[in-house]
């Protein structure tokens, strides 16, 4: 009899225990989990990037002593966090499919919306996603499929043009995601793994190896003032749809995005490119914390140092970068860095080329103080340098800065004017004052269509196309007036 009621009494502690958890898991944590403020996903994602920071070196798992080279692992790691990226781009807002011409050879016919494909890549568990600027950048709609097929829509929270990225954001939780490595430390010769969708050929992993560092190639010119190429160069295979997708190293870390190819026919033939994760970083951490990159200037001009400029300034080894000249009242110059100087790092990290220098001062703010060790008579000497915006001070710079400067105030249009005025899109000019936008000639009303030929649908598009450009750009702002049958272009200096 006491054993039976003993064993009762353990079944009634092992149900009630269990019911407990069943509870707990289903009710609380659930209601705990859904009360997570975007702000505090802001902060998670954060502090992952900052925790990546701390990753050191160590040697591949696989490939060393003549080992077989065994890329299961990092692909397993990496192919999940990897998402298929489809832009839509409504054609009907176009200005070819605006003409009245072509209305009147086909009619009024409801255009089909134009779709590109990309890849992208989760880096926390949250629902941010890191793909290029170029995947997504006219998207009026962007969804994401996952490799297990889950399909989100996604926001795009933030771009830099200048390095060809993007941030989106979809509503998740505990998604797959890749963790995040140090590209300062990839070696050339090591082996890595491509991950995206050429093709949509979903979820496809190639090989290759580390081929060149610093890789400049001229592809972001026309897309931004201050770009910053500063290239992965793999033989690793990407195509059309691998844009956006993960470079990992063998334990599976992202080390950078893939971002283009060089070829004659528009697909693989030796040459991709990936930007380096920690310059990804920083931009991803300042789109999260200021809704902008923040660009740092150190206020030199500069070229590379090779055997004829060795000789002509008489250079007892062909190393580092050459100063040119220093900006006035610059960083570089307060700092004490002259003209002729050669710099060989940064922060202790050897430069190069002006390329690799540029990539290096670009992971770091305005305000932020780093350390130039430069060559001076052949002597090494180190400075240290606190770094300043493009307006010359250490302030962050946020995009309403930009619209102050303007001496406006702006609102969108309602359907209503946009049909009276007989554009599509705009935003009008209201409570003007003093500013660039008066001294340019512009009156109160008038109706911003376009700015350096972008389409302007709302005050975002300004602030985006604005911060590109930067201060002391000239600037081509496109519109018309109210009761005017005329556009007219003003050419405003952003200062």
């Amino acid at each position: 009899m006491k054993t039976k009621r003993f064993l009762g009494n353990i079944s009634i502690a092992i149900l009630s225990a269990l019911i407990a958890v069943f509870v707990y898991s289903h009710y609380f944590r659930k209601e705990n989990s859904s009360t997570v403020s975007i702000e505090q996903q802001k902060q998670k994602a954060l502090d992952l990037l900052e925790d990546s920071n701390q990753v050191n070196y160590s040697p591949a798992p696989y490939g060393t002593n003549g080992d077989i080279v065994d890329f299961t692992e990092a692909a397993d790691k990496s192919v999940h966090a990897v998402v298929h990226v489809t832009s839509k781009y409504n054609l009907q807002n176009d200005e070819y499919y605006q003409n009245p011409i072509y209305d009147f050879l086909f009619g009024n016919v409801q255009r089909q919306p134009s779709v590109s494909f990309g890849s992208g890549v989760i880096i926390s568990e949250d629902g941010y996603i890191v793909t290029n600027y170029h995947v997504v950048e006219k998207s009026d709609e962007i969804q994401v499929v996952l490799n297990d097929k889950r399909t989100f829509s996604a926001e795009v929270i933030g771009t830099d043009p200048g390095t060809d990225l993007a941030l989106l954001k979809v509503e998740g939780e505990k998604l797959p995601y890749i963790e995040l490595g140090n590209s300062d430390l990839l070696k050339v010769g090591e082996w890595v793994l491509a991950v995206g969708n050429p093709f949509n050929l979903t979820s496809t992993v190639t090989a290759g190896i580390v081929s060149a560092k610093a890789r400049n190639i001229n592809i972001l010119r026309d897309q931004s003032r201050y770009p910053i190429e500063s290239y992965i160069q793999t033989d690793a295979a990407v195509n059309r749809g691998n844009s956006g997708g993960a470079l990992v190293n063998l334990r599976g870390e992202l080390v950078g995005v893939n971002s283009a190819i060089i070829s004659p026919s528009g697909t693989y033939s030796g040459y991709s490119f990936a930007i380096p994760i920690n310059l990804v970083k920083k931009v991803v951490a300042d789109i999260i914390k200021y809704g902008e990159v923040q660009r740092a200037i150190l206020g030199v001009s500069i070229f590379d140092v090779n055997s004829v400029v060795a000789d002509e300034y008489n250079l007892n080894k062909i190393e580092g970068v050459f100063v040119e000249s220093v900006t006035d009242d610059g960083a570089a110059r307060d700092a004490g860095i002259k003209k002729g100087d050669v710099v060989l790092e940064i922060n202790n990290i050897k430069v190069n080329s002006a390329t690799e220098l540029t990539e290096q001062i670009g992971k770091y703010r305005p305000g932020e103080t780093i350390y130039v060790t430069v060559k001076r008579d052949n002597k090494r000497k180190q400075f240290e340098v606190v770094l300043r915006n493009m307006h010359g001070n250490t302030k962050i710079v946020k995009a309403e800065e930009y619209l102050e400067v303007l001496g406006a105030s702006f609102q969108k249009l309602s359907t209503s004017e946009r049909r009276r005025l007989g554009v599509d899109y705009g935003i009008g000019v209201v409570d003007l004052k003093d500013g660039a936008l008066r001294d340019a000639g512009i009156k109160e009303n008038f109706v911003i269509t376009r700015i350096q030929s972008e389409k302007i649908t709302d005050v975002e598009d300004l602030k985006r196309v604005l911060s590109r450009e930067g201060l002391g750009a000239v600037t081509e702002i496109e519109g018309t007036y109210p009761g005017s049958r005329y556009m007219y272009v003003y050419k405003v200096k952003i200062e």
